[in-house]
């Protein structure tokens, strides 16, 4: 193993540079993770935007990690092997202490680190991570397409699993950008009938390439009569984080519908009241999941054939991946790779 690995970190608020560091050691219920590929999701920019000048060393983003162990620190559960392929997504792994673990919901974990924020990410040839946030990655899918899988994959497949539709119901798609391009594609194989909902014509061909049988463009019709008409959605699951645009299409839920929210925004939804209790709608938030869940993700998307669209760019050019994320023109995920296996 080489003694310093090159890692993309945050020199001040907005800026990457590329730096050589010293390859640390595993500790206790740590490994080292020799990364093959991390994905560049939409959060990236704000913990990069975000970052504390101060912090020392300065941290390092990405939480859509994909390699293989390396070292293994004490006490690190058995499951775990050198060599073997594994991933990381946004919460880096459960204390098994706090309340919230001892309940069995390893997601909402009051201890546990935010990858890329709260501790150093895979924009990185290396990377420590808590053994409790690994994930088994199946042979079938190589790095680059398992990276998105681990956060933007995992969002949408879980949010499907909490709508309450069932196969053969209307779920809508709010928004075909990184996360509905997954979201298209996990509610076709689920079984429902799919509407996908966005701005402009210009991405009509894709969303219905991507598996919506419906594409409204919201500029053109009115997004709210056209569900009615099909009798409502049983779930609509917002991926964008406009709150005005994702409160006018609450009447498009059928009775007992269920929002789905994925993007937390900063505005707060307005909700009637009489349209919630009047047809028994409600609304549910949806935080990506635990290990396990993004296990079950990762499975599904092999058993069905569902991947990620994605462009490739290398470690160095993390920068400029950045600036491409920001001005939207990702079609539909970046992935960045670490070039020579070390």
């Amino acid at each position: 193993m080489k003694q310093t690995y090159r890692a993309m970190q945050i020199s001040s608020p907005g800026v990457l540079e590329l730096v050589e560091r010293q390859t640390p050691q595993p500790g206790i219920g740590e490994v080292l993770i020799q990364v093959e590929a991390c994905g560049v999701c939409g959060a990236d920019a704000a913990d990069i935007e975000r970052a504390y000048p101060a912090l020392q060393p300065p941290r390092v983003p990405g939480h859509e990690v994909v390699g293989r162990i390396v070292a293994l620190g004490a006490h690190t559960p058995s499951i775990w092997k050198l060599g073997q392929r594994v991933g990381v997504g946004r919460l880096g792994g459960h204390c098994n202490e706090c309340v919230q673990c001892r309940q069995g919901h390893f997601q909402l974990c009051q201890n546990q680190p935010v990858v890329g924020a709260t501790c150093d990410g895979g924009y990185a040839e290396m990377m420590l991570a808590r053994g409790t946030g690994l994930v088994s990655i199946p042979d079938e899918l190589n790095a680059e397409e398992a990276a998105p899988i681990l956060c933007a994959g995992l969002a949408t497949f879980n949010a499907l699993k909490k709508c309450g539709a069932q196969a053969g119901d209307t779920v809508a798609i709010l928004g075909i950008g990184g996360l509905g391009h997954m979201a298209l594609q996990y509610a076709r194989n689920m079984g429902f009938k799919v509407v996908a909902i966005g701005r402009g014509s210009d991405i009509a061909a894709d969303a219905l390439a991507l598996g919506a049988h419906v594409y409204i463009d919201s500029r053109a019709e009115d997004a709210v009569a056209r569900l009615k008409a099909m009798g409502g959605a049983q779930a609509i699951v917002t991926m964008i984080d406009h709150a005005d645009t994702v409160s006018a299409l609450l009447g498009g839920l059928a009775p007992e519908g269920r929002l789905v929210v994925l993007g937390p925004g900063k505005s707060p939804l307005q909700i009637p009241a009489g349209l919630l209790v009047g047809g028994q709608r409600s609304i549910v938030g949806s935080l990506t999941g635990t290990p396990y869940d993004n296990e079950k993700t990762l499975n599904f998307s092999v058993l069905v054939n569902v991947r990620p669209h994605i462009e490739v760019m290398s470690l160095e050019q993390a920068g400029e991946a950045y600036r491409k994320l920001k001005s939207g023109g990702v079609r539909f995920r970046m992935v960045l790779t670490m070039g020579a296996r070390l």
